[in-house]
C-alpha cells in the first residue's frame, strides 16, 4: 500500500516539474525574442552545426602559423594525414584533411600559389 502511495506521489510530482520546465522554458523563449536574443542565438545555432572549419581552427590543427608558406602547410598535412593514416584514427585523418582544404580555399582567395 504504501509503495502505491509512493509510486502515485513520483509520477505526479515529475508530471508537475515537466509542466513547469515546459512552462519556463517558453518564457525563456518569450522574453529572449522581446530582447532579440532568440535570433541571435539561432544564428549561433546554425554557425555550430555546420560544417565549416575556420581558418584558425585549420591553423591550429595543422600546428602552422599566419606566416606559414603553402609548401609549409603541405608538408604538415602529409605527415599528419599519414601519421594518422597508420594509427588508424580516421577521425583525425579527416579532420587534417578538412583543415588543408580550408587552408586551401583561404591561399587560393589571396592569389597564393597552392599548386
Amino acid at each position: 500500500m504504501a509503495a502505491k502511495i509512493l509510486a502515485n506521489l513520483i509520477i505526479m510530482g515529475s508530471g508537475i516539474m515537466a509542466r513547469a520546465v515546459v512552462q519556463a522554458y517558453r518564457q525563456a523563449l518569450t522574453n529572449a525574442s522581446k530582447n532579440g536574443v532568440a535570433q541571435e542565438a539561432v544564428q549561433n545555432a546554425i554557425r555550430r552545426g555546420s560544417k565549416a572549419m575556420t581558418e584558425q581552427e585549420a591553423r591550429q590543427i595543422l600546428g602552422i602559423t599566419e606566416a606559414a608558406a603553402w609548401e609549409d602547410i603541405l608538408k604538415k598535412y602529409d605527415a599528419l594525414f599519414e601519421r594518422n593514416a597508420k594509427t588508424g584514427s580516421f577521425y583525425l585523418q579527416s579532420k587534417v584533411h578538412r583543415a588543408k582544404e580550408c587552408l586551401e580555399n583561404v591561399y587560393q582567395a589571396k592569389g597564393e600559389g597552392t599548386g
